[in-house]
């Protein structure tokens, strides 16, 4: 992504800072002045600072947009509570104006709470601008009293003040956005309001620049925020269009339960545009799942939107190749990279060998095979966080661990081979990528599961470098470990098996591209594919 490598590049963009409305109106005066047309598309990026890159991916749409762009650095003192310490907020102005510097922008508006109308104590001058209370007084409105109150006043001054054609905000506060648009609308003022892409830390962990009051452990744990809310997401498409909702909401608390550490305020559904509680999956709508939730005295809130409507779909990602390539590994981080929902689909099959393998009965015995597969309640805890294991559920028992141990491994291929289990585990995987964005990994993701995939992978190594990998993780597992030749020979087979059953063989698509990862580092290999995902997403 662009705005990554710029906010890495030193570059002497001339900047300019102003903290007064009239400096910053004669500045853009000055530079529409010297358009032929008079004209120029301006873009404001409103922000309270401590700038990451979450911020600069809103820099790097509004330049994408606009011939000049303006970034106000503001901390609101309208919108904290008075449980809210407002002076320990972080103020990192000169880091801010370096940032911004380094990533293009033309203008920086750093106002003193007077330039913008409030009193010494914070109060306004003038009434507060009020939006809707159905849309205020709910989700974090129920905490944060007068917070949107204090929002809705500020942006009113700043598009007021900048006289912006856009205005860029991030999807991550959800319920600020809505309330923006419709604050725009009623008041009609002539701009755009754009809603851009919510950026994530490799663990899936939205940017915010209350990360940095977290601790590395409590980094680790409020990345599961996000991972609840693909759960649900993954329960969603699950769901008929017009199903009750509540499942989607009880897979979110069930996955959060386990996690006392992180106290949950809120996790509701409601529709992302007026932000009104959904009774009924309608397909016309697009629906909003947003969380809240604290960790120590650190407040985070994340949100995914979630839709059934025919709107243009997000890329799918295929990732086939055979056992010990790193398929799993790499899909996982690629899918953390890119924001998309990862799905394992090597570990349905494990657990579905798993629940024959306890039945006792005959691997080969397709009708009772079928039976089991048809029966097994299987979920995947999708996007596990960067260097943890996916938590499976087998009818309700947590078999992480036992659908990786050698016997369910040395039997997998059996299973997965049956064209009847096959056609009940596609089917799911298939509603559960329909509307795209997803990452799914296995042997005929790009070939059979999902054949018109935007960006198929067929990641491969050779069956000694392989064999070296799984030896490893058998020991990190405690297990024992047979020896390299034994492993590597085992591997073999499994290759001719997989590449030789009669349906969904093993091969590589014709359109995927060829990654072999013998001397490659996990993090080259992902590069790799993120860099060719955005190449092939740009051509769409």
């Amino acid at each position: 992504m662009l705005f990554i490598v710029i906010s890495l590049i030193e570059v002497d963009y001339l900047t300019q800072l102003f903290t007064t409305i009239a400096s910053l109106r004669n500045y853009l005066n000055v530079q529409k002045s010297k358009q032929p047309s008079g004209q120029l598309s301006v873009g404001l990026v409103p922000t309270m600072g401590a700038l990451h890159l979450g911020h600069l991916s809103l820099i790097d749409c509004a330049k994408t947009e606009n011939a000049c762009v303006v970034v106000s650095i503001f901390v609101n003192p309208l919108q904290f509570s008075a449980s809210e310490d407002f002076n320990k907020y972080p103020r990192t102005l000169n880091h801010d104006l370096k940032t911004c510097k380094n990533a293009g922008v033309d203008a920086i508006f750093a106002p003193e709470p007077l330039e913008m109308g409030l009193g010494e104590i914070g109060n306004s001058k003038t009434t507060q601008v009020m939006p809707p209370p159905e849309m205020t007084d709910i989700l974090c409105g129920r905490t944060r009293v007068g917070h949107f109150q204090g929002v809705a006043t500020i942006v009113t001054k700043l598009l007021n003040a900048v006289q912006p054609d856009r205005a860029y905000f991030g999807n991550k506060d959800g319920q600020q956005l809505a309330i923006i648009r419709q604050l725009v609308a009623d008041l009609k003022f002539p701009v755009e309001v754009i809603g851009c892409p919510t950026i994530r830390e490799s663990s899936g962990l939205a940017y915010s620049s209350r990360n940095q009051y977290l601790s590395p452990s409590d980094l680790v744990l409020a990345a599961h925020i996000h991972q609840g809310l693909l759960q649900a997401k993954q329960q969603f498409f699950l769901r008929d269009e017009l199903d009750d909702p509540s499942p989607i909401l009880e897979a979110a608390h069930n996955y959060l339960a386990n996690l006392p550490e992180i106290n949950l305020e809120y996790i509701e559904l409601v529709d992302a545009k007026t932000l009104q509680p959904c009774t009924q999956i309608k397909s016309a709508l697009e629906l909003m799942l947003a969380i809240a939730a604290r960790i120590g005295n650190t407040r985070l809130i994340d949100n995914i939107l979630l839709s059934h409507t025919t709107t243009p779909r997000k890329a799918i990602v295929a990732i086939d190749g055979p056992a010990g390539a790193g398929k799993s590994t790499v899909s996982k981080q690629v899918a953390n990279k890119l924001g998309l929902l990862y799905l394992d689909t090597g570990a349905m099959y494990r657990t579905v060998t798993l629940a024959v393998l306890r039945e006792g009965i005959d691997l080969r015995d397709q009708d009772k095979v079928q039976a089991i597969a048809s029966e097994s309640k299987i979920q995947l805890f999708a996007n596990p966080i960067a260097g943890k294991s996916m938590q499976v559920l087998l009818n309700g028992e947590d078999v992480t661990t036992e659908i990786r141990t050698p016997e369910v491994t040395a039997n997998v291929s059996v299973i997965a081979a049956q064209s009847a289990v096959r056609e009940i585990l596609v089917k799911q995987q298939q509603r559960i990528g329909q509307t795209g964005g997803v990452v799914m990994e296995g042997r005929d993701i790009g070939t059979h599961v999902f054949p018109d995939a935007e960006v198929k992978i067929f990641l491969t190594a050779s069956s000694e470098e392989r064999a070296k990998r799984r030896q490893g993780d058998l020991i990190a597992q405690g297990q024992v470990a047979p020896d390299l030749t034994t492993l590597a020979q085992e591997i073999q087979e499994r290759d001719h098996r997989d590449s030789t059953r009669d349906h969904a063989p093993l091969i590589q698509a014709k359109d995927a591209t060829l990654v072999n990862t013998d001397g490659l580092t996990i993090e080259e290999v992902v590069t790799a594919i993120v860099n060719l995902y955005e190449q092939k997403v740009q051509n769409l």
